[in-house]
């Protein structure tokens, strides 16, 4: 809520600004410049300031209303209950300033100007009660316009803070490193091995009773004929390396070779597909 001074028929807005209140808090002007460890909040009357430097000064105002927002923070002023007096005065000091060097800029500055004294007026006037109650304080469209503004600003600093690319983030380019995908082979499952083992057993059978005496077979000379059969570079077929002639115990004695030879890691069971046919293949030395 605007606070509203109604007491102008005794004290003028001057005089009110520059009256502390007993027992009220008051916060000291913010300096703007330290010189020598001493906080300056006024200029120096011999203070010469070079005509180039004061464009520059002024050149960082974008409008204004954004002289006015610098008056009243840097004074630390309540926005919303403004001496009217003080700043208008202060305002119509840049302005004179900024006619002699920026003659593009005076025209809506002045408009500023005249709103501002025309506000001025207004409060230092005295009016009926009843007319102060319809029209309100003559300061709310201004100080609405200066909160609006103030946002619009806050906003676009935070869009500026954020990382923008080209200044903050830059491309960068790197080639990723060469690897060599290797495609594991296929395990070969229990129960596929177990039914490549039943269907040689089954055509085992068939020439089990043509044999009536049976040879000694050796595990390790079997392994020595499957490592002979297998080549490094070709897959064998798993069956192939069984004899039906041998009957039951040929194929044990190739299933003991088998394993032993896969337990000492000189060859592997390949298996291109579920259900496919077993095969078996030299591992690298």
């Amino acid at each position: 809520m605007i606070d509203i001074d109604s007491d102008t028929d005794t004290q003028t807005e001057d005089e009110s600004a520059n009256t502390a209140h007993p027992g009220e808090p008051h916060q000291e002007e913010l300096p703007f410049a330290i010189v020598d460890g001493v906080a300056m909040t006024e200029l120096p009357r011999d203070l010469y300031i070079p005509p180039n430097a004061l464009e520059v000064f002024l050149e960082a105002f974008e409008g204004p209303l954004d002289l006015l927002l610098y008056l009243i923070k840097r004074q630390n002023l309540d926005i919303l209950n403004i001496p009217i007096a003080e700043i208008t005065r202060q305002y119509m000091e840049y302005v004179d300033l900024m006619k002699d060097l920026r003659l593009e800029l005076a025209a809506e500055y002045l408009v500023m100007a005249a709103m501002l004294t025309e506000i001025k007026s207004r409060l230092l006037l005295p009016r009926p009660a009843t007319e102060l109650e319809d029209e309100g304080d003559p300061r709310a469209e201004l100080v609405r316009r200066l909160q609006e503004y103030e946002r619009y600003k806050q906003a676009a600093e935070d869009l500026d803070a954020l990382p923008r690319f080209g200044r903050d983030v830059f491309p960068t380019e790197a080639d990723a490193p060469f690897v060599q995908v290797v495609k594991p082979q296929p395990k070969v499952r229990v129960e596929d091995l177990v039914m490549a083992l039943a269907d040689v057993f089954q055509r085992a059978r068939m020439y089990s009773h043509h044999h009536v005496l049976s040879e000694p077979l050796s595990v390790r000379e079997r392994m020595s004929s499957i490592l002979a059969a297998v080549g490094k570079d070709k897959y064998t077929d798993f069956t192939s390396l069984f004899s039906a002639e041998e009957g039951r115990r040929g194929v044990i004695v190739t299933l003991l070779a088998v394993l032993e030879l896969m337990r000492e890691m000189l060859i592997d069971l390949v298996q291109a597909k579920p259900l496919g046919p077993i095969h078996v293949r030299a591992q690298s030395s």
